[in-house]
């Protein structure tokens, strides 16, 4: 069997350069380390089992992010629970220390506001791809990305600070 090529990036290439994103975007979704890595290995396995024919890296990135929050929502669907994270950025699993900062904040919020948050400035997607890829409309993107960075000021500036 021939080994998979992705744009002159092996399988396991793919996943090293796309598993920071991957994991981040399981973890922001379900708070919990070890549903997200199932949900994780999931979406490799996917890509590893049955590749579609990507247009280019960038389809290929965007097809990684959907297939796994579409595996965090099926892993939510069958289990009906949520495991809440405990905030400790030295045992987080996927982000760098750079983003730990921001990452517990973002913990904190509703999945609907982390995800677009985590997104937009994650992993730099403007608002159209991110509406293409939780399959929302772009106005209401913006609102939630107006919310959830008021809650993020308040959850940064403490909870009495106007």
């Amino acid at each position: 069997m021939a080994q998979m090529q992705f744009f002159g990036l092996s399988y396991e290439e793919v996943v090293k350069k796309y598993k920071q994103t991957v994991g981040a975007v399981c973890i922001m979704r379900l708070k919990s380390y070890a549903d997200a890595e199932d949900c994780f290995q999931n979406t490799f396995f996917k890509l590893y089992r049955n590749p579609p024919d990507f247009n280019d890296e960038e389809h290929l990135k965007a097809w990684l992010i959907r297939v796994a929050i579409n595996e965090c929502n099926k892993h939510i669907r069958n289990n009906k629970r949520f495991v809440t994270l405990e905030n400790d950025c030295n045992s987080a699993v996927f982000f760098p220390e750079e983003r730990c900062d921001m990452s517990w904040a973002l913990l904190k919020l509703d999945d609907k506001y982390r995800q677009v948050l985590y997104l937009y400035y994650g992993e730099g997607y403007d608002i159209k791809e991110i509406a293409n890829l939780l399959e929302k409309n772009e106005n209401t993107v913006k609102t939630l990305m107006r919310r959830g960075k008021e809650k993020l000021r308040k959850i940064y500036g403490g909870e009495n600070d106007e």
